[in-house]
């Protein structure tokens, strides 16, 4: 039993090997053979049998489908015939078979029961499935520069593959190599007119001037210096087949101070090729911006964040800094502007800059204003006066902001022209009114201090107002007269400022409702530094001896000055021998104190003589 199984296994096993060393032709069954002639004489009768074309192996259809089409491709063609655009269609997809099999790199492997395409077949195939030989046919030209482009593409990833990269960077980067592989298809036909290549095939040459390119070497140095994959892309397809100016281009952007990773974006958004011009013209434009206040360790940063600025001609370059000189701006002030905002030079057009700057001139700015204003803030030049500037003017027209208070905003706060009116202006407005600020001092408000609108509405302005109400004593009612008084409050901090100032009045014995009533009363008392405030509270106790309740009953005490007011009217008083509440002796002018010192001495006087 175990010799007969043996015998078994060595048939089988030598059946496979006799029938992997047959050649692959299209039909390998000999009753397969004779059934296809059968068919075909059949077929030429005219009694084609459709018992017996379905009994037909679906796995040989096409080559079954190939062969009638040769053989009776001279033949009168039976009009009855119900599967004839079957086997065209067939036809052509084994054109298109036959066209990628003998375009491709490797053979398909071959196994036992393989049924494929030989490399004899190509021409005959074609050849005998084409009725008008002589023409050109423009969807199989089409789809043959496909199948080369394809081959191409694989044997730049094999080229990819022997330095390492991995699969998924390799075919990211052949996807964005379109042009180039299409240069390297020229190239690679070209090459069969020079002697050492007119025997060689297409992928030797093709594989030949990749490595002759040194496109892989590059790719793997423009990786190391912090490029994306589509930035190299769009390098090395914009290079016009040229890769050595990519390399001389990074290294002058690397001696400028040009970081790793805005190469890239420099070369890629300066708005037109930069790989085409000289590096002497990139030389002229850096010096001009040194000699006009850009210091040499400022220009990498300034050519990263806008190098449209490489793109300009020289003439260009000097109309648009003469555009800011004009407006009285130092060579100091330019370079400071450029660090801040390079895009101010070369982002915008300059129909685009004469416009805004005439529209700023709208609010009584002349020439020099708005060169001192752009140097301060240049990020107005960046924002759109239809989408940014006009609704944020109208509104606060809306809010009862004249011209002028709009021109404070401008001068104090250029950056409230910078905001987003739907999530930032409008959201903090409608905070004021929900704590109580009348509608009419809103826009006073604002105007006073704008810096407001460029804090944070849940992390800066409501923690402030909570603290006014828990912390510092003052009722609903009153904070939303306390911010209309002082929005100055709003951009203290709470735990340097607002805290340590309510705590020092808590020490001095005042509660926390006489707290609140003294800041309804003055707003400004928690913005004093406690520095400022011992002193004055120490001399009104010890050398004016006066009690707590009028600190209490006067909070605007801590507001004048202990030397120049304070001092000098006590020294008054006790001189003269009279005595005046804190309020007379403080809040009223030199004469009115004066006048009312000598009208207590007058009445002292007539009583004393009584």
């Amino acid at each position: 039993m175990l010799a007969s199984h043996h015998r078994l296994t060595s048939t089988a096993a030598g059946d496979l090997h006799s029938h992997r060393r047959r050649p692959p032709i299209f039909f390998t069954k000999p009753r397969r053979f004779s059934l296809i002639s059968s068919s075909l004489s059949d077929k030429q009768n005219g009694a084609a049998s459709t018992s017996e074309t379905a009994i037909l192996r679906t796995h040989n259809a096409r080559s079954a489908a190939v062969l009638l089409r040769h053989l009776s491709s001279h033949e009168d063609r039976n009009p009855d015939e119900e599967n004839l655009g079957t086997n065209l269609a067939l036809a052509e997809e084994d054109k298109e078979r036959v066209l990628e099999v003998s375009l491709q790199i490797r053979r398909t492997p071959q196994f036992p029961g393989s049924v494929y395409i030989n490399s004899s077949s190509p021409a005959s195939v074609l050849r005998g499935n084409d009725t008008n030989s002589g023409e050109i046919d423009e969807e199989m030209l089409i789809k043959a520069l496909e199948i080369r482009r394809k081959v191409t593409a694989d044997i730049f990833k094999e080229a990819m593959r022997k330095v390492k990269f991995g699969i998924t960077y390799t075919d990211n980067m052949a996807s964005e190599l379109s042009e180039f592989l299409d240069y390297v298809i020229i190239k690679a036909v070209s090459m069969k007119k020079f002697p050492e290549f007119s025997q060689s095939s297409y992928n030797h040459r093709a594989r030949a001037f990749i490595d002759e390119s040194q496109v892989v070497p590059l790719i793997r140095w423009l990786k190391h210096n912090s490029l994306s994959y589509r930035q190299i892309g769009k390098l090395i397809c914009a290079s016009n087949g040229d890769l050595g100016s990519i390399r001389r281009v990074v290294e002058w952007l690397k001696s400028i101070h040009v970081k790793g990773r805005f190469i890239g974006v420099a070369l890629t958004r300066a708005g037109r090729n930069l790989l085409g011009q000289h590096l002497e013209d990139f030389d002229e434009i850096v010096e001009y911006l040194e000699e006009n206040g850009v210091r040499r360790d400022w220009m990498g940063y300034v050519v990263s964040r806008c190098p449209e600025i490489l793109a300009f001609s020289m003439e260009e370059l000097r109309a648009r800094a003469q555009f800011y000189f004009r407006m009285g701006m130092s060579k100091n002030d330019f370079g400071t502007m450029l660090f801040d905002s390079p895009k101010v030079l070369g982002y915008l057009s300059m129909e685009e800059m004469n416009e805004k700057v005439a529209y700023l001139k709208e609010f009584g700015l002349d020439d020099e204003d708005i060169g001192r204003l752009l140097a301060f803030k240049p990020q107005l030049m960046s924002c759109s006066i239809e989408d940014r500037w006009k609704p944020l003017v109208r509104y606060f027209y809306y809010l009862g902001i004249s011209k002028d208070g709009m021109r404070r905003i401008l001068t104090l706060k250029p950056m409230v022209f910078c905001v987003d009116l739907d999530s930032i202006v409008v959201p903090k407005v409608q905070f004021l009114r929900d704590i109580g600020v009348e509608e009419g001092a809103i826009g006073n408000m604002l105007s006073r201090f704008p810096s407001m609108l460029t804090y944070s509405l849940y992390k800066k302005i409501r923690p402030v107002v909570i603290f006014l109400l828990t912390k510092a004593g003052i009722s609903q009612k009153d904070v939303g007269k306390v911010i209309a008084l002082a929005p100055e409050l709003l951009g203290c901090s709470i735990a340097n400022k607002l805290d340590h100032n309510v705590k020092y009045f808590l020490s001095l014995g005042i509660t926390v409702r006489q707290l609140g009533e003294m800041v309804s009363d003055f707003p400004m008392l928690l913005r004093y530094n406690a520095d400022v405030l011992r002193p004055k509270y120490r001399y009104l106790r010890r050398t004016m001896i006066r009690p707590l309740q009028e600190v209490i009953e006067f909070p605007r005490f801590f507001s004048y000055s202990l030397e120049e007011r304070i001092m000098p009217r006590h020294k008054i008083m006790v001189e003269n021998r009279v005595n005046f509440k804190l309020r007379y002796m403080l809040a009223s002018t030199d004469d009115e104190f004066n006048e009312r010192v000598e009208e207590a001495v007058e009445r002292r006087r007539s009583f004393e003589s009584r």
